[in-house]
């Protein structure tokens, strides 16, 4: 097999025993990039030169010993996260020729790590949206098909994992941006638990709401990405003060005795059967192996996608007033006067789906209307959490589809907002609350496109969603598979 389809453990074995170089890695994923990334469009800007130095100095470090797990392992970032000297546009006109003068620090841990990072992946512009054809510059493919969405936010992200064009890659999760795209690309996303890990130099677009995290081949690597980049962060005021913890110590075979709950909220009208079919099979397994199902309810789980698409955008309203072409980012050069040049700057910088959202959060926000839509919005989210709450008293961790469809054509839900938020109606709950949720390859639809299942975990119950995550890809080959048009 080639050295671009290994996972961060296989090749960390082989970095160990000096059958490979990070230099030959590293060219080996950059020649695969070349070869198809024409077809599939995941990268924004990719740098090369940087990633081959990188490499170089990671080999320098494995000759002495030393270095970790991600030593010498190159990875894609998603163009969200900040990284100095290099541009990051949160795939948006407004910000096309922004080059950050700092890490976020999730780009410092990685760089300590040993990581070599090979660029910036294709993203909807500042993360709003669950297709990636809303990214300022080319809408990214699935790997699987080529007509076909590859998901998103972290639509990038997803599709330079399926199709080999990366080791792992960073992404950010606000309603499901990691896990809905890792679904339908099929690879293994987790979200997780808000503030675990550091969001200092990640743009935001929902600051109650965002959380960088894995997108990876298999359970063992998400593990040890999310290994090198939790943590707490002094720079960063929501992330938690825990002390650090080894998530590869939960990856232990057997499950026998944990209670997996299935809410039945999950389970009703516009679900598609081949969804319900490979999520109702992954179930099977779980319960081969000695996991008890349990049913739970999450009653106000139909009311998450409006309280969501309420308090994502007012938040976002806020974060993106930041951009009028004073600061930084694009400024239009036809203005006379400074009103002028704040309208055409903004209405030229962003795309059509973030101008909705700051609309709509705006109209939250505004005087006469704060408290119909963004308080009642909040208490409503309280209620999603005290669902939770209650479900996990009587269950471990909870089972549900990542999305309600398998991935569904370019094109087909972009002039129809109302299906396109619909996407993300069964991630946006670990958002609201607060959860560490994972994505896993569960099976494949009629048109062989990816599916995925969602193991959702109590607060900072990583450890306990990646053991079932880990345990259910042991028993099956999902995540083995490889997209056939890329092969």
């Amino acid at each position: 097999m080639q050295l671009y389809a290994l996972t961060i453990h296989a090749l960390r074995e082989l970095l160990l025993k000096k059958e490979v170089t990070s230099v030959e890695i590293t060219g080996s994923v950059l020649a695969r990039i070349k070869e198809v990334d024409h077809k599939v469009h995941a990268y924004i800007t990719l740098t090369p030169e940087v990633a081959l130095e990188q490499a170089r100095e990671a080999d320098h470090i494995l000759q002495k010993g030393e270095g970790g797990p991600l030593t010498g392992i190159p990875i894609s970032i998603k163009d969200v996260i900040c990284t100095e000297g290099i541009h990051t546009t949160c795939g948006s006109y407004i910000l096309k020729d922004f080059v950050p003068i700092y890490d976020a620090t999730v780009i410092r841990r990685l760089k300590e790590a040993g990581a070599v990072l090979l660029g910036k992946v294709n993203m909807d512009e500042f993360a709003m949206g669950s297709s990636t054809e809303n990214s300022a510059f080319h809408i990214t493919r699935n790997p699987w098909h080529l007509d076909y969405i590859p998901g998103g936010s972290s639509g990038g992200s997803a599709a330079a994992v399926a199709a080999d064009e990366c080791v792992a890659s960073l992404g950010s999760d606000t309603g499901g941006s990691i896990r809905q795209p890792a679904a339908h690309c099929g690879v293994v996303g987790l979200k997780p638990t808000y503030g675990t890990v550091s969001r200092y130099g990640l743009i935001a677009f929902a600051s109650s709401l965002d959380q960088i995290g894995p997108l990876t081949k298999d359970v063992t690597d998400c593990a040890l990405l999310l290994n090198a980049v939790h943590g707490h962060d002094p720079l960063d005021s929501t992330s938690a003060p825990r002390p650090q913890v080894d998530y590869t110590k939960a990856l232990v075979k057997g499950i026998k005795g944990i209670k997996i709950g299935i809410p039945e909220e999950y389970f009703g009208p516009g679900l598609s059967p081949d969804v319900e079919k490979s999520v109702r099979n992954a179930i099977e397994v779980l319960s081969g192996l000695g996991a008890e199902t349990v049913d739970v309810s999450l009653p106000h789980t139909e009311y998450a996608v409006a309280i969501y698409y309420i308090i994502a955008p007012a938040e976002a309203s806020s974060n993106l007033a930041r951009y009028d072409g004073v600061k930084y980012g694009y400024r239009d050069a036809d203005a006379k006067e400074l009103l002028e040049m704040y309208e055409k700057t903004r209405s030229r910088g962003f795309g059509a789906e973030v101008k909705r959202r700051i609309m709509l959060g705006t109209y939250a926000l505004s005087s006469g209307y704060y408290d119909a839509y963004y308080k009642k919005a909040s208490q409503v989210r309280t209620l999603i959490a005290e669902d939770f709450k209650k479900g996990f008293d009587r269950c471990d961790v909870i089972l549900t589809p990542v999305a309600p469809t398998p991935p569904f054509k370019i094109g087909e839900k972009v002039n129809d907002p109302f299906q396109m938020y619909l996407s993300d109606i069964f991630t946006v709950p670990a958002n609201l609350a607060g959860l560490p949720a994972i994505s896993v390859p569960c099976g494949f639809s009629a048109e062989g496109l990816p599916i995925g299942i969602q193991i959702l975990g109590n607060h900072f119950a990583e450890e306990k969603i990646l053991q079932v995550a880990y345990n259910f890809e042991s028993e099956t080959d999902f995540h083995m598979r490889k997209p056939p048009l890329l092969s």
